[in-house]
This record gives C-alpha cells, sequence and structure tokens, in this order.
C-alpha cells in the first residue's frame, strides 16, 4: 500500500510511504503570486507530483492522509486564509484525482509518537530514529515539516487497520 502523507500549508511537505518505506519526500510545491510575489501552494505542480509517483499503483492501494489543521490562536488573519486556502487546494486535488483521504489531526499523530509538547524540530528527530536510512535528508532544522509529513503516514501506516 502507498500512503501519502502531507503536512499542508506553504512550508509543508509530502511523502510517499511503500509498505513502511520512504520512496519520497518532497517540500510543498509553491508559486509566486501577485504584486508582492506572495508564495502559495502551485496546485498544477502538486497534481503532477502526485500523478507521476501514483502512475504505477492501482487507486484502492493508495490511501492520503492529510494533516487536519485549524485556525491557531496568535496567529493573523490573512495567514490563516492562506494556510486554509492550501488545505483545500490539496483536498480539491485528491478528490478529483479519486483518492481516499483522510484525515489525522496534529494532537493525535503526536501524541502516538510522543511529541506532544515538545519542540517542533523534534518530530525531525523523531523520523531520523525511525527511518535512519533517510537522516541525511533531514539533516537541516528546515526539514521539521518533511520530517511531519514522514510521521504523519507512517502514524496512518501504523494505525489504519483495513476493514
Amino acid at each position: 500500500m502507498l500512503i501519502i502523507g502531507i503536512d499542508p500549508g506553504i512550508s509543508g511537505s509530502i511523502c510517499f510511504l511503500e509498505d513502511g518505506i520512504i520512496k519520497d519526500v518532497l517540500e510543498m510545491p509553491t508559486m509566486t503570486e501577485g504584486k508582492k510575489n506572495k508564495k502559495q501552494v502551485n496546485g498544477s505542480q502538486i497534481y503532477n507530483e502526485i500523478s507521476f509517483r501514483i502512475k504505477t499503483y492501482e487507486k484502492k492501494n493508495i490511501k492520503v492522509v492529510i494533516e487536519q489543521v485549524s485556525a491557531m490562536p496568535g496567529q493573523g488573519v490573512t495567514s490563516m486564509f492562506n494556510f486554509g486556502q492550501s488545505f483545500g487546494i490539496l483536498k480539491g486535488i485528491c478528490s478529483a484525482m479519486q483518492l481516499p483521504i483522510y484525515f489525522v489531526r496534529p494532537a493525535k499523530w503526536k501524541k502516538y509518537f510522543n511529541l506532544i509538547n515538545s519542540e517542533k524540530d523534534a518530530s525531525r528527530t523523531r523520523a531520523i530514529e525511525i527511518f535512519p536510512y533517510f537522516s541525511s535528508n533531514l539533516s537541516k532544522k528546515k526539514d521539521s515539516n518533511k520530517a511531519d509529513a514522514i510521521l504523519i503516514a507512517s502514524y496512518f501506516n501504523e494505525t489504519y487497520k483495513n476493514d
């Protein structure tokens, strides 16, 4: 089974996990928009990246797991709108591709990996512990978003029961 774990947002990532093995992780494709050159997710590129990686799979053997995000206290209205827009684009693309989508709240997967109330970088450390062969791809502090996508996919892989 191929699990596509997605940490949504401009600085998020997409992980492709096959039978518990990381096949690929990519930073969220983005593009600049408007006069202020603000970054936003690039829906067309996301579609292309996912399509390319799933072409050898039957859709019944693919599961998309997106982190279920919501507004957070202290975040600005504009940034939360942009974050929600990214979440909606990802949902729309996966729905249009007719891929089964599952949602997992951050608290749920973080609790599973004992990351509640830990620093952002703790997910990177945890992902390296679980997948040491992938550590060279998680060597920078900014790779914590890749680690989140990996752990989201891994959480689903370890807890999902095919009923």
